[in-house]
């Protein structure tokens, strides 16, 4: 049977819930709302539903409410999510919320805390890791193709560079010179942690291009990360607000290497390459360094090259483990998971207000499990 589900929040990202909801066999979708009473009118009519102008409504009138999806923005595109999905929970609805989970980190603790309490679902629309390249990328390691691992190279952020540069106008952006950083690196964080493990020491290096001082835009866009995980495989991140075009692998592009092969991911959701170790006769060495894999790399290409595809398919995850029941812990892109980016986000600020230190990341609150469903 499919959940009865309402959003909040009605703008561009909304409107792609929205029509993910329409289309997902899982999603009722009975109800949308947004304090800007066209919007929320406009979407009404769009799709006959029902409109509401608050979340205190909308929840009085649909008492059998499953999922309350929050696709709010705010200052920094997260300083309206808590709110909203407090009283959702509160209320005992699972809750899906846009990225970042916050743009408060300590808010975020609050919202995976009372999500705990309340043992009700709290998912995170970290939508870049739900893509046919990452899954056939999670196959390689599953079946042992990767090995131990070794690095993590990212990159992520818009192509574009100083001709095409426009100073941001909207509130919710100007004058906040961690925005860029707060509303855009759960995305690459929670990509490398799905990857890679947890990180456990961060190193940055932060600044934006004279052509951003000169117009007193204050938004640090341009940032350095080099991270060490949990299992001791380095890393390196680059995320960048259209400061430059980016070159091979386009504006997303994810290398994991390991002992016994590497995938990269290109532009997220339209290609994956495998190269599987070489054997002794063709592996390369100081004298040779150009080895190689001796059957050549492995291409799978989607023929996906429409990024917005990404979303239907994360909020079906979503909907699929709420309604499996799947045990808390289990739900995929969960709210300890967006947390633990946000966690790795402030840690980068730590770093770059320290003038480059290695910083240790906020420890996450640990997973107890639930004796109901734990396996023996």
């Amino acid at each position: 049977m499919a959940l009865k589900v309402g959003i909040i929040g009605m703008r561009g990202i909304g409107n792609q819930h929205v029509d993910a909801h329409m289309n997902d066999e899982l999603s009722d979708l009975v109800a949308v709302c947004d304090v800007v009473k066209e919007r929320a009118d406009e979407v009404a009519e769009k799709h006959s539903l029902k409109a509401y102008y608050s979340l205190k409504d909308m929840l009085a009138d649909n008492p059998d409410l499953d999922v309350v999806d929050v696709t709010t923005g705010g200052f920094e595109n997260g300083s309206w999510h808590y709110e909203p999905a407090m009283e959702a929970m509160d209320a005992g609805k699972h809750v899906l919320v846009e990225k970042p989970l916050s743009n408060d980190v300590n808010e975020a603790r609050q919202m995976v805390k009372l999500a705990a309490e309340k043992k009700v679902y709290l998912g995170c629309n970290l939508n870049h890791y739900f893509t046919p390249p990452a899954e056939k990328a999670r196959e390689y390691m599953d079946e042992g193709k990767i090995g131990e691992l070794v690095y993590c190279l990212h990159k992520m952020g818009f192509s574009a560079g100083e001709a095409t540069y426009q100073p941001p106008t909207g509130s919710r952006l100007v004058g906040f010179p961690y925005a860029h950083l707060k509303a855009f690196l759960s995305h690459p964080f929670s990509v490398m942690r799905y990857f890679c493990g947890d990180v456990t020491h961060i190193q940055a290096f932060v600044d934006r291009p004279g052509f951003r001082k000169s117009a007193s835009d204050v938004m640090l866009s341009t940032v350095s990360c080099n991270v060490r995980f949990a299992n001791g495989a380095v890393g390196y991140l680059l995320s960048q607000r259209g400061d430059a075009t980016y070159g091979l692998g386009g504006w997303w592009s994810l290398e994991v290497a390991g002992t016994k092969g590497t995938f990269c991911i290109e532009n997220c959701i339209e290609k994956v390459t495998y190269w599987p170790a070489p054997s002794p006769e063709a592996a390369g060495s100081a004298e040779n360094p150009t080895g190689g894999s001796d059957a050549g790399p492995i291409v799978t290409d989607t023929g996906i090259t429409d990024f917005g595809a990404t979303f239907p398919r994360r909020i079906h995850a979503f909907m699929e483990d709420v309604s499996n029941k799947v045990p808390l812990e289990s739900l995929r892109a969960n709210g300890r998971d967006a947390l633990a980016a946000l966690e790795y986000t402030w840690a980068v600020i730590e770093s770059y207000e320290q003038g480059g230190a290695m910083v240790r990341p906020h420890p996450l609150p640990p997973v107890h499990g639930d004796p109901a469903t734990l396996l023996e």
